[in-house]
């Protein structure tokens, strides 16, 4: 499965209720563990009256495993961390902190009770928020006559290809396609032979997933 990530600068949270005991967990976009910590940080420093800030992150490491990292914060072992990673492993997300907040209500919940409290807080906070994926995006330049620039952008665009343009006697667009599309083609049939389309690179690109 094609790992997700969060929208850039995206940030969410959600609160339940177990035995009057409040959980209000974080979720964060994050793309390091130097940054995944300072969220931590930061919502502790938030909630200083709180008894536990538990958390849990996974990170997306290219060319190497998964970086995965959770933390009970004085609850028993295994019951809050473990919990919350569990469900950020099952989201299909990457790149992206929960930080689980837990006020004490004064009745205990048990092993069990505190480990569904720490995931149902988890899932909910994870529940319908919005995905991008990581898509390799081509990068072309096609110079066209003024005159037909403006045809020309409207059909590239219908096509879903990204367009920028830079206008004068001649028009310069920077196109972004899907990598493997067929972009020489496209625009041979739409300028009649008459662009000039330069290729530019591939590079990765963050796009909303449907």
């Amino acid at each position: 499965m094609t790992a997700h990530r969060l929208p850039r600068d995206f940030r969410t949270s959600a609160r339940i209720e177990r035995l009057r005991s409040i959980f209000l967990a974080d979720l964060v976009r994050v793309d390091d563990e130097a940054a995944a910590r300072d969220v931590i940080a930061a919502v502790r420093k938030s909630y200083p009256d709180a008894r536990h800030h538990c958390s849990a992150f996974v990170l997306d490491d290219p060319g190497a495993q998964v970086i995965e990292r959770s933390n009970d914060d004085g609850e028993p072992p295994g019951t809050a961390g473990a919990p919350i990673l569990a469900v950020l492993r099952g989201s299909g997300l990457v790149n992206i902190v929960c930080v689980v907040t837990r006020w004490f209500g004064g009745v205990k919940l048990g092993t069990g009770g505190l480990a569904r409290a720490y995931g149902d807080a988890t899932s909910a906070v994870v529940e319908g928020v919005p995905r991008v994926e990581v898509v390799p995006i081509d990068r072309w330049s096609l110079t066209v006559d003024h005159a037909d620039a403006g045809r020309v952008t409207n059909a590239l665009l219908g096509a879903g290809l990204g367009v920028e343009g830079s206008y004068g006697v001649q028009v310069t667009l920077l196109l972004a396609a899907r990598a493997g599309d067929d972009v020489p083609a496209l625009v041979a049939s739409l300028t009649h032979g008459g662009g000039v389309l330069t290729y530019l690179g591939t590079e990765s690109a963050e796009q909303p997933v449907s």
